[in-house]
């Protein structure tokens, strides 16, 4: 028995119980998915997506890692952006996820490599990808310090890591978007995906998630340079960038 806890949106549980606890989560939501995303953020979220694709730098023959990529947004830019002598991995721990993710990349006509994986332990070799991202996925993570440490491993020295999340809002508004996060989002849940609780989850877990500086420190301290981010929406969202030496 492990007794070392964590949180899964206010509520403290213990580590074992929260991939599983996440997974219950998203398997209710994947039908859904797209869909609530451009409702609970005014379609920007495809606006957010587009700048981490400009900032990524990623190129023609370049290999990629999306991690945590869901329904494959990043990934199918990035296949756009590496055309048939590069690579992108569409990966996510989720099944419910990952197969709707699988399934849009071949509607768009791209057979991509796909694997449902844990960000923790990564099935890919030392000094493979030019780039790695993780979209939306960090906060979910249990050992987030661990998934870092995994991204950076599995980077070339010189490649980048991207790290898209919810983040710490600007605080004039913070009442307003606590009142959006905390009454509306949950609303939206309720009558688009039937499920007010895992939308209720998701403002508590952005809550709970490391702010701007925090998330830059714990990148450095998972061994990357160069680190900095980007404010994108007065904060309700961050873009991190770090490099591996």
């Amino acid at each position: 028995m492990n007794d070392k806890t964590t949180h899964f949106g206010f509520e403290t549980v213990a580590e074992n119980q929260k991939q599983r606890r996440v997974a219950e989560v998203f398997s209710s939501v994947a039908s859904r998915y797209d869909v609530m995303n451009d409702l609970m953020s005014f379609g920007l979220h495809r606006l957010w997506k587009a700048f981490t694709i400009q900032v990524s730098g990623v190129r023609s023959g370049d290999r990629v890692l999306d991690v945590a990529g869901g329904t494959a947004d990043l990934s199918l830019a990035f296949a756009r952006k590496v055309g048939p002598t590069g690579q992108v991995w569409l990966t996510d721990i989720n099944h419910a996820m990952l197969s709707r993710g699988r399934d849009r990349v071949l509607d768009h006509g791209f057979a991509l490599p796909v694997a449902q994986c844990n960000a923790e332990r990564l099935p890919f070799p030392d000094d493979w990808f030019d780039c790695v991202t993780v979209a939306f996925g960090l906060r979910n993570m249990t050992h987030k310090d661990v998934a870092l440490a995994e991204m950076r491993r599995v980077l070339r020295p010189g490649g980048r890591l991207l790290v898209l999340e919810f983040s710490k809002v600007w605080k004039p508004l913070a009442p307003l978007y606590d009142l959006y996060s905390f009454k509306l989002l949950p609303w939206m849940g309720d009558k688009v995906a039937k499920d007010a609780d895992s939308y209720r989850y998701l403002a508590e877990s952005i809550r709970m998630h490391p702010g701007q500086d925090e998330l830059r420190d714990m990148m450095e301290q998972a061994g990357l340079a160069r680190v900095d981010y980007f404010n994108l929406s007065a904060g309700v969202v961050a873009l991190h960038r770090g490099y591996k030496t």
